[in-house]
């Protein structure tokens, strides 16, 4: 196969990837401006998010995980003309993801207590629990948007779900601005204010999506007429099946961060703060990554619906190609503004803070480079998850995961941050070890999927 096969496919994919991208990213701008906007507080205010985010990115993990299952199913029915299976699949999901929302949110609430022991600054846990346990309320709408975003990204309408996150950033950015600092009649709540910000701009998110499909003329068949005397049991069973190994994929994946978070607490506040700002930034360009899982998850679900296997690795390829190139960009940008990018989420004019700012950056200028070559490790990985993911193919990626997160990743960065002179910087050492062997083992996965598919698709014929 010549490298124009691949290349030939970059504009579908990017236009089928460019709205779902945005909508990533103006999901994580919302996390980052509580961090910006926090941040002018001071950096134990700042500590205090990263420390709550944490145990929410969690819970978010799953939440998020579980509701792909809904995209390759719907995908592979609308490649299949099959309505009633789209109809099934999207009633099916969306209450799975109700109930999974407000099972989070409780679960959240009775884990606050963990933050004691698990060793964190005083100060830091007193600012971080109100913070808590208003975000974690916010999870029920969240993971309900998703049920509709999955569901509309399995039929190819990537745009509906940017538009509710553009709407949804420029509702959360008015709150905070006004709830955080006390702007006109509004009291002045600190990080308490950007947790209501965030609850609010969620709620309207979920209204917004449910507004926008459902007045589609194409898509009112899907949205009347629902009973729970539909709900079978059949459904439930294979969306989980799906679901709940892609959940733990994530969430493998996301405790390693969020033990990133605690290790770095256990170093300091400064540190903390640091790997806060280094994940944010990375965070950032990962959403381009993730957005082109969702393309590739898409498009081979959709080839996989029409038995073309070998134009399933055409597709899968050509995005494998994209990702790299965009991630070896955003490294190049983070080589380049290592020292400069810390400076944005810090007030240096609060003479209190200098000294724990100063700190704070020289910390964080040096996981931003650590950052600049994981991403691409990153990249790679989340994109050919999306590839098994729409190949239907779950429980081996999930133990392949387990593996290189936690018996490579998380060892390596518990030792380098406990035992050497690295401290944060070995963290994230630890991160790039997990990633980059993530990446190695699910892209060997695929290929020996694709090579079996192509190899039965002509003994059959």
């Amino acid at each position: 196969m010549s490298l124009k096969q691949y290349t030939r496919e970059f504009s579908y994919n990017l236009r089928l990837a460019y709205p779902i991208i945005l909508g990533m990213v103006g999901h994580t701008l919302i996390g980052i401006v509580d961090n910006i906007m926090v941040g002018k507080l001071g950096s134990t205010e700042l500590a205090a998010v990263s420390l709550g985010n944490s145990m929410i990115f969690i819970a978010l993990s799953l939440g998020i995980g579980f509701s792909t299952a809904i995209t390759p199913i719907v995908a592979e029915a609308d490649a299949e003309k099959d309505s009633f299976k789209i109809r099934s699949t999207f009633h099916h999901g969306l209450f799975l993801c109700t109930i999974l929302g407000v099972m989070l949110f409780l679960l959240i609430v009775l884990a606050m207590p963990l933050m004691e022991l698990l060793h964190q600054p005083a100060d830091v846990i007193v600012l971080a629990k109100p913070y808590l346990a208003w975000v974690a309320f916010s999870l029920v709408p969240l993971i309900m948007y998703q049920g509709y975003k999955q569901f509309a990204d399995g039929l190819s309408m990537t745009k509906y779900s940017m538009y509710a996150i553009i709407m949804a950033n420029v509702v959360h950015v008015g709150i905070n601005y006004m709830l955080i600092y006390g702007v006109w009649i509004f009291p002045k709540m600190g990080i308490v204010g950007a947790a209501l910000g965030t609850v609010i701009s969620r709620i309207m998110m979920v209204l917004f999506m449910h507004i926008i499909l459902s007045r589609r003329e194409q898509l009112k068949t899907y949205f009347q007429n629902f009973s729970f005397n539909q709900i079978k049991k059949e459904t439930v069973k294979k969306i989980v099946s799906l679901g709940l190994p892609s959940a733990m994929q994530m969430l493998f994946e996301v405790v390693l961060f969020a033990t990133s978070i605690w290790l770095c607490g256990n170093i300091g506040k400064t540190s903390q703060a640091a790997n806060q700002i280094a994940l944010s930034l990375s965070s950032m360009t990962f959403m381009f990554a993730m957005g082109l899982s969702i393309v590739m998850m898409i498009r081979v679900s959709n080839q996989k619906g029409l038995m073309d296997f070998k134009k399933l690795i055409i597709v899968a390829r050509s995005i494998f190609l994209l990702s790299l190139i965009l991630e070896i960009v955003f490294a190049a940008v983070f080589v380049a503004f290592h020292s400069i990018l810390p400076y944005i989420f810090l007030n240096m004019e609060n003479t209190a803070q200098l000294v724990d700012n100063e700190e704070v950056i020289a910390i964080a200028s040096k996981l931003v480079l650590i950052a600049a070559v994981f991403q691409i490790s990153d990249g790679i990985q989340v994109v050919v998850l999306g590839a098994l993911r729409g190949l239907q193919d779950v429980k081996v990626p999930m133990y392949i995961t387990f593996v290189a997160y936690w018996l490579i990743g998380f060892p390596v960065s518990y030792y380098l941050s406990e035992y050497t002179t690295l401290k944060a910087e070995g963290v994230w050492i630890g991160l790039l070890a997990g990633l980059t062997a993530a990446a190695i083992f699910l892209y060997l996965r695929f290929h020996y999927l694709t090579k079996r598919l192509v190899n039965n698709s002509l003994s059959n014929n």
